[in-house]
This record gives structure tokens, sequence and C-alpha cells, in this order.
């Protein structure tokens, strides 16, 4: 039996961490097409994996929609939107599954099978709540995956049960964790710091994009309770978060921590970066969808310390695999990183047990195997 014919749609040509999933889920679908409503590095990277790009020529200005925009923010957009979905039936069409990757995506992927007459994947990588998205939204997104989509692929149960508690069919709901691989590393942590020209000393590493709920700001207040650990921060703004950026630039002056804290910007190389540090932070303050740098982490040896909201404390099995900090605390992040930089004794089992957990719960072939699965189910639900 051949293999459904897939579309992929992202609303966005820019890279984080949807993108980073979506790059690694397509790998056994080479040949089979991408529809961009914005270009970016995510075209190539796309590209590169034998993907057939089409980037939309009606997605300029559609960044300017966020989560949290009102519906005025919407209407000038129109014309655009339509033109979207129009792209989207002539290009559903030719395909067996439209497969969305993102709430844009799948809103307007949603309007096109209507009409398209294809099953539709949602891959949910939120979770919806009001913390990122008004009731307008939630409603809007529930409803259109109720009605139109055949399968919504989520990260963990932390975004399952949002999603049903919103108001979705639970039966349309399958977990598959992100997955993921890590390349052995032949240097040594000493050795990456001094090629990277990283600082010396206990050191520990944040790797997210700058954003308010990433926690970053809980970061610098806990380094200013630690005296002689530094940091790098790993990572850019992006979705209009520049505010927030400029913030953190201004609490590393007024804290005095401007030795200490080290913001490297965008990186391609994150995984060399976590081998040379002494301890990964994960900090976010509101519920993580799934936490991709947890298992990156994980993976590469180097000891944990994360918030304990939204999947989490899955991942890190309620502390077994990491050591978990109520979320916005720096005192208690403080003390956590105090106590890595002791190099206690249970360290050593506890970074032996998060490899073996990351390599049998999270690679990329459990992933690949998961969403083949997915595919071929939906292709047999076509309405």
């Amino acid at each position: 039996m051949a293999k459904p014919r897939v579309l992929f749609v992202c609303h966005t040509g820019a890279i984080s961490g949807a993108e980073l999933v979506l790059v690694d889920l397509v790998q056994p679908w080479a040949g089979e097409s991408a529809l961009l409503f914005e270009n970016g590095p995510l075209a190539p990277a796309l590209a590169a994996k034998g993907l057939k790009v089409t980037v939309s020529r009606w997605g300029q200005g559609l960044t300017q929609v966020r989560r949290d925009s009102s519906i005025l923010k919407v209407i000038p957009l129109v014309g655009r939107l339509f033109g979207i979905v129009l792209e989207t039936i002539a290009a559903a069409r030719r395909h067996d599954v439209v497969y969305a990757n993102s709430q844009k995506a799948f809103v307007l992927s949603a309007l096109a099978v209507s009409v398209a007459r294809r099953p539709l994947i949602w891959h949910l990588h939120d979770i919806i709540s009001s913390v990122h998205f008004g009731a307008m939204q939630r409603r809007v997104q529930v409803t259109l995956a109720n009605l139109f989509a055949s399968r919504v692929v989520v990260p963990s149960k932390a975004c399952a049960d949002a999603f049903i508690a919103e108001g979705g069919k639970q039966p349309l709901v399958v977990v598959v964790p992100n997955g993921l691989d890590i390349a052995p590393e032949a240097l040594s942590p000493a050795q990456i710091r001094q090629q990277l020209q990283l600082p010396e000393g206990p050191l520990v590493g944040v790797f997210s994009r700058l954003a308010a709920w990433k926690g970053q700001h809980v970061v610098l207040q806990a380094l200013a309770r630690t005296p002689g650990v530094s940091c790098i921060i790993a990572g850019d703004a992006m979705f209009g978060e520049q505010a927030y950026a400029a913030k953190l630039n201004q609490m590393v002056i007024d804290l005095d921590l401007g030795d200490r804290v080290h913001f490297l910007g965008r990186r391609s190389d994150v995984p060399r970066l976590m081998r040379a540090v002494d301890a990964v932070v994960h900090p976010s303050i509101d519920p993580e969808p799934f936490g991709r740098t947890l298992v990156e982490a994980m993976l590469a040896g180097v000891p944990v310390i994360a918030t304990d909201a939204g999947a989490a404390s899955d991942i890190l099995q309620a502390g077994r695999a990491g050591t978990l900090v109520p979320p916005g605390d720096a005192d208690a992040l403080a003390a956590a990183i105090i106590n890595i930089m002791s190099k206690p004794p249970e360290l050593a089992a506890q970074l032996n047990y998060a490899e073996a957990r990351a390599k049998s719960h999270y690679g990329a072939a459990q992933m690949l195997r998961a969403i083949a699965g997915v595919i071929d189910d939906a292709s047999g639900a076509r309405a």
C-alpha cells in the first residue's frame, strides 16, 4: 500500500521549538510538500529534508497577529487570510492528508479541508489555556478541531488535559512525545568551553527563546543569590518579544551581573553548549507543553533544574531524573543551583537514569513511528 501523500502546513518561516519538531518528524516524507505562510529559515531546513516547499504569496504581515491579539487586528488581514485558504485548498486537493503544525496553520487548514475534503491532523504544541490564549481564540480552535480534525497530536498529557478541559473531544487526541537524538561529542566539557570561549568556573545554561513566560528573569534573580556562578543564555526574542529582551539586559545591569551573564543569541550548537555547562536551567513560569531542552540535557548527561509546571514533571519523572522547583521562585532556584554545584553523591545515579529515560521514552525513532501511524490512520478517515 502506497504511503499517503502529506501536505505539511506551518504559519511561520522562523524556527522555534515547534518548528524543530516539524523538521525532525518530516524525515520519512521526502518528496512530499510543505506550505509556509511566511518565508524564513524553516523553508531551507525543510527543503534539506527533501520536501517541496512553497511560501504563500499572501502571508506577509501575519506575524503581527499574536495569540493575544483582538479581532480588530485580524480584520485588516481578512483578504490575505482568504488568499491563504484558497492556496491551501488547491494544495490539499493534491494530497491525501493535511498536517497543520501550529494554531494559525490549523485554523486556516480547517477552513480549507472543509472544502477540499481531506483529513486534517493538528499537531498542537501548546497548552490551550487563558494564560496564552483569549477566550474567543480557545473557542475557535477547539470548535474547529471537533468539527474538522481527524486527529490532534499533542506532546504531553498536560497538553491533552488542557485541550479536553476546553471542550475538545477526547477520542481525537493522540499523545506523541517529541523525540530527538544527539550525536556523540568527542570533546570534553573543558575543551568545549575553551573552543567556544565560555566562562570558567561554575556555569549554568538557559536554552529557549527570550519570552516573559520562559522565565529568564527568574534565573537572573537567582544568580544574584548565587555568587560565583556564571550563566549563558542561548536564544533570542521572537514574535514581538523584544521589550522583554531589553528588560533582561537592564536587569543584568541593575543586579550587577554583567561579568557573569552572557547572552549568546540564537545558536545552532545547543547540544554542544549544553555539554559545556554544569547544569541546564528550564525556568518557565507557566506550564510547558513539553520541554525539548530537558530531553536534550538528559541525553547530554547534564543535570537539569526545571520548574514543576506542565510536562516537566512527567519528563523528569517527578524529580527522579532532575530537580524540580516551584515556578517563579528565585530562592528555590538558587538553592537548587547551589546543590548541583556541590556535586551531591546521588547526582551520578540521577544522570545515568535521566539519560536512559531520555533514550527509551523520547528518541526520534519512537516519534517517527508514532507520527507515521497517526498519518496512516488519518488517511483512512478521508471524509
